[in-house]
């Protein structure tokens, strides 16, 4: 063996486990770098996969206060018309309780968003209150000019919802 392919051998030896190392060491940061991203990709999916499960709660909540709202209404109309309704305290009790219900959910929704959003769910919010609370002395014909400020408000809230999900 000729000295040149001594020292052939020696850089070979020492220099080839090295190379293999640094591929190694590439190749880790690397994954740590997809796993990274990853990560965020299941945890963005995840916060938008919630905040869509509560807009689909949301717009049932919505619905419910409405229906409920037409329950006082109905009930309120007989009691006018001298009719007593011994259930009219209960539905009251369960429209206020479904407003309630859309203000936890529209809250929840809220403090995912800005500001500006916060404080079209607090303004709808009180527009339901203020329905629910006039649809006593309110026909049932006339439900729909009692919603109509909520509805308008819920449709640009629905609006960001759907365009949530798209993105």
């Amino acid at each position: 063996m000729s000295d040149s392919e001594s020292k052939l051998r020696i850089v070979v030896i020492t220099f080839f486990p090295m190379f293999i190392a640094t591929l190694s060491l590439i190749t880790s940061i690397y994954n740590g770098y997809l796993n990274g991203k990853f990560v965020d990709l299941i945890q963005r999916n995840f916060g938008r996969g919630e905040y869509m499960r509560t807009c689909k709660e949301i717009i049932d909540a919505y619905f419910q206060v409405k229906f409920r709202a037409g329950l006082v209404s109905a009930s309120g109309e007989r009691e006018r018309g001298g009719t007593p309704n011994p259930n009219a305290a209960t539905e009251r009790i369960e429209a206020a309780a479904a407003v309630n219900k859309f203000a936890a959910l529209g809250t929840y929704l809220a403090n995912l968003r800005d500001d500006a959003v916060r404080a079209r769910y607090t303004e709808l919010t009180r527009a339901l209150e203020r329905a629910v609370a006039d649809a006593g002395r309110t026909a049932p014909a006339d439900l729909d000019k009692l919603f109509e400020p909520a509805d308008r408000i819920f449709a640009e809230l629905n609006a960001d919802c759907v365009k949530s999900a798209k993105e």
